[in-house]
């Protein structure tokens, strides 16, 4: 007689089931297995029992929304915000913060392990936002109009497409910028399908309204006195400094180097820079105006390679695998990378430390984006030298505390 044996019906879309989340991937989803299967869910933690609903079905894997919590994990908390789980800014308002942490700590060593190779002792611990809400000195609005109600809906984007989330509040953003979007509601544009960019200015620096700039005040000193001590560290006189934006940080490193250049693409961000070191009395660099990779060999003949450091903090997208090419041609004593996306990060660092050409001495998050799936990375790279020992301070040199920027 053969024996019958029973097996549950294959994964489908509308499927609803019970699951224990083993992992969060990087992004936020959690990971759960059927059968060697992997799920992802967005808005649990580990060790949760949770039933889900299959929404997308691929080859290799499914996504499912989640619809209770069977078994909540006892870092879950309650979320602030009544549009967490529609809007797609924030993944984490169910985490409890000092969870939020360990979590980003631990994807980010294994994501530098797996991509690069890294030993994960290399990654230093998270440096903690000291306010978790109310941080975000940067939105974008967006509107759109929705048939169904015969209206706009200004807000965000929702988690799952690119439909608006009509939002009254963001709970991340800083208090002023609220009050601001109550303006733009009782103001609306005129249509759907256009953006209004947001922003408290920082004191004492000149920010075009669509420049770049670090979007937490309360984590920036301590950005600055990461990448100072990297630079007080390495001993070097020159500065290159690419992507350079407002010209933040060869302004708040002027003082360490002889001379610095710094090369940005956005023209008015160049004349912010321009005027920002005038301000505050920077007159041994200059700010130029072009693309970093186009410019970069050029840019690399101004300074003797063994006393040059290099800032390096790109889009989120990372650097042109040619610009890696030439730096590491060029060989400059330091790279100083600065990054919001461990992702791209790792890869950038894998291409620069091929066949031992740099030493990644450490890397330093920072939560700047707390309550989301983002986190600011800084990692030092030394150019590796025959018989001298890559992490070697320069005689006499001190760790120096920085001054905050203003």
């Amino acid at each position: 007689m053969t024996e019958i044996i029973e097996r549950p019906p294959p994964l489908a879309v509308g499927r609803q089931l019970s699951v224990t989340i083993h992992d969060i991937a990087f992004g936020g989803e959690g990971v759960a297995r059927v059968d060697d299967f992997v799920i992802f869910i967005p808005l649990v933690i580990v060790g949760e029992e949770v039933e889900v609903e299959i929404t997308e079905l691929k080859r290799r894997f499914a996504r499912a929304r989640l619809r209770k919590v069977l078994q909540p994990a006892a870092e879950r908390v309650a979320a602030p915000c009544r549009y967490f789980g529609d809007c797609g800014g924030c993944q984490y308002q169910h985490v409890e913060y000092a969870a939020q942490l360990r979590l980003k700590q631990k994807q980010i060593a294994d994501l530098f392990q797996r991509v690069g190779g890294f030993a994960q002792t290399l990654i230093e611990p998270v440096i903690p936002c000291p306010q978790p809400y109310g941080y975000r000195n940067r939105i974008m609005i967006r509107s759109q109009w929705d048939k169904f109600k015969q209206g706009l809906n200004i807000g965000f984007l929702r988690a799952e497409n690119r439909l608006v989330v009509d939002i009254e509040e963001c709970k991340i953003a800083e208090p002023a910028l609220n009050r601001e979007m109550q303006g733009v509601r009782a103001h609306p544009p005129p249509k759907g399908g256009l953006k209004v960019v947001l922003r408290v200015q920082p004191e004492g620096w000149k920010v075009p309204r669509d420049s770049f700039f670090q979007n937490n005040f309360f984590l920036l000193p301590h950005l600055v006195k990461t990448v100072r001590d990297c630079l007080r560290e390495s001993g070097a006189r020159f500065l290159l400094d690419l992507y350079c934006g407002v010209g933040f940080f060869s302004v708040e490193l002027a003082d360490l180097v002889d001379s610095f250049a710094g090369v940005e693409l956005d023209k008015q961000a160049v004349e912010a820079a321009r005027h920002n070191a005038l301000a505050r009395h920077c007159g041994n660099g200059e700010f130029l105006v072009g693309r970093a990779e186009e410019m970069l060999p050029s840019l690399l003949r101004r300074f003797p390679p063994e006393k040059t450091a290099v800032i390096l903090d790109p889009p989120r997208k990372g650097c042109p695998r040619e610009s890696l090419l030439l730096l590491r041609e060029w060989s400059p004593a330091q790279i100083v990378c600065v990054s919001c996306h461990p992702a791209t990060l790792a890869r950038d660092l894998n291409a620069l430390c091929a066949e031992g050409v740099y030493e990644l001495m450490r890397v330093q998050p920072l939560d700047m984006f707390p309550q989301t799936q983002h986190v600011e990375c800084v990692a030092d790279l030394r150019l590796r030298r025959l018989g001298v020992p890559a992490g070697a301070v320069a005689a006499g040199q001190a760790a120096e505390r920085p001054t905050p920027p203003n």
